[in-house]
């Protein structure tokens, strides 16, 4: 048997994690993206979207993060979700790898529209 490829962690630009939520779930995620916040200020927060948006067909709010803290923030996230779906993937130059091949999951899995990132496909 041949494996594939191995690709160079060194890819890895930085991380987008993505809180799913709801009208009924998002005083949740506000508090959760506020600890987070509090806890790993570094992070950058995106805008709140009550609506899907991109690939995601819930309502999200994005952080985005630097590799360096990734075994902080993954591990913090899966202790606290609070029974939030939590999607997180790396951010190479290939978005429909990094949405596809590359995504860590929190919760349940939500099928996301990958058609949308379609001007990235090579």
């Amino acid at each position: 048997m041949t494996l594939p490829a191995q690709l160079p962690i060194t890819l890895i630009t930085g991380y987008h994690a993505r809180i799913h939520y709801n009208a009924g779930s998002k005083s949740r995620a506000q508090a959760l993206s506020s600890i987070i916040e509090e806890k790993f200020g570094e992070a950058e927060f995106g805008r709140w979207h009550d609506r899907p948006v991109g690939p995601h067909p819930d309502w999200v709010q994005q952080i985005s993060f630097a590799p360096e803290l990734f075994d902080q923030t993954i591990p913090f996230r899966v202790l606290n979700r609070n029974g939030l779906i939590i999607f997180t993937h790396p951010n190479t130059d290939d978005p429909p790898h990094d949405h596809r091949d590359g995504a860590i999951w929190m919760g349940d899995t939500r099928p996301l529209n990958l058609k949308t990132l379609k001007k990235f496909i090579k």
